[in-house]
């Protein structure tokens, strides 16, 4: 082999290494994880039972078992007992760009027969037992030095002034619903262990400046002497901590990357839950038959006009009203190559929680059922 052909091969090897690692770095997962309270802010206690301590022991067990899982990266808020300040908490997982934020807490009432768990996602809820939960975590503000300058004057004490110092970033309000139905149908599986309470809404402080799909999971309640048994044991802090990896495990596998399932060492919770009924658009005489692929750009409260000027240029746009929430999609195409390509194109335009999905014959079904 001459000078010219060995240095010509060393140069492609080295070109194919860098592609791999380059390929491998736009297909991690990025997770921010973040336990609620620490140091001087102990949250709710009970009986001995810390919500500080339990919060971080079940994030430490989640991290555990996605980083044992392929191309998941974690960032935690935290990893021992210090005090972060909530907007810190949502500029971390911001700064990393993650793909998602999970926020892990206990939930207390002074009624200690109150249990179950409950996974919020940002909301402008008007429910008050949503907005007082809100309240509850939202005061962890007045331990932070100068918290009414860096809060822009919002009050904890009343959630609602959240309402008219902003509005919610939409655009990740489906991703943020998916992700909380997906940890609360797991909890649902746990059986009498922990009564699922479901998805809600309400104006969490350090779910707002977080950019990305966030929630905040409540996983039970310290003040209910059951309950709070559960949440401060090992097999306890276990059973939820895989509840809460494998249901991000299965957002992942659907909403990023190629959509192909991988292997993870976390073992799925078995699925006893009924089969719930899937929203799917209206039929009508144009459905089309057979798989077909789109783009989700965002969901909205608001209607916005199918015009290129209000989709950063993209054409081909179109629109589903669903469960009062419009949703915008991009393209349409039987061809899962194809979509890829306009899911790229999309985030390239600035849409960086699109995602991919999929219909058979006008019925949504996951990605993966529809790349088999």
């Amino acid at each position: 082999m001459n000078i010219f052909n060995k240095t010509r091969l060393i140069f492609s090897f080295f070109l194919t290494i860098i592609s791999f690692c380059a390929y491998s770095q736009a297909n991690v997962f990025k997770v921010t994880l973040d336990a609620g309270h620490g140091d001087h802010d102990f949250g709710a206690v009970y009986s001995g039972r810390i919500e500080k301590n339990i919060a971080l022991a079940i994030v430490l067990k989640v991290g555990k078992i996605l980083e044992d899982s392929p191309n998941i990266n974690v960032i935690y808020t935290r990893k021992t007992d210090v005090f972060i300040d909530l907007v810190e908490r949502a500029n971390i997982a911001n700064r990393a760009n993650s793909n998602i934020f999970v926020s892990i807490h206990c939930n207390a009432n002074k009624n200690t027969a109150a249990d179950g768990t409950e996974t919020y996602v940002m909301g402008l809820s008007k429910v008050a037992s949503n907005l007082e939960a809100a309240k509850k975590e939202n005061s962890v503000i007045t331990l932070e030095k100068d918290y009414k300058r860096k809060y822009e004057g919002y009050d904890p004490n009343s959630p609602e002034s959240m309402m008219a110092m902003t509005l919610m970033q939409e655009e990740y309000l489906d991703n943020s619903i998916a992700l909380a139905t997906k940890i609360e149908d797991n909890f649902d599986r746990l059986g009498k262990k922990l009564r699922q309470g479901g998805v809600k809404q309400a104006p969490f402080m350090v779910l707002h400046k977080a950019y990305m799909p966030r929630v905040l999971v409540e996983t039970g309640f310290v003040s209910n002497p059951t309950e709070g048994n559960i949440l401060n044991s090992e097999e306890g802090q276990n059973d939820i901590a895989k509840a809460i990896a494998e249901a991000i495990i299965s957002y992942k596998r659907e909403y990023f990357g190629s959509g192909v399932p991988e292997i993870a060492d976390a073992r799925p919770v078995k699925d006893t839950a009924k089969p719930k009924t899937v929203a799917t658009p209206p039929a009508n005489k144009n459905t089309p038959k057979g798989t077909v692929f789109k783009v989700q750009l965002i969901a909205s409260i608001k209607k916005t006009p199918l015009e290129p000027k209000n989709f950063k240029g993209l054409t081909n746009v179109t629109m589903l009203y669903e469960n009062n929430i419009y949703k915008y999609f991009y393209q349409e195409t039987s061809d899962y190559q194809a979509a890829q390509k306009y899911l790229q194109e999309a985030k390239s335009k600035g849409y960086g929680a699109s995602f991919l999905i999929a219909y058979k014959d006008g019925e949504k079904i996951s990605i993966q059922d529809a790349t088999k």
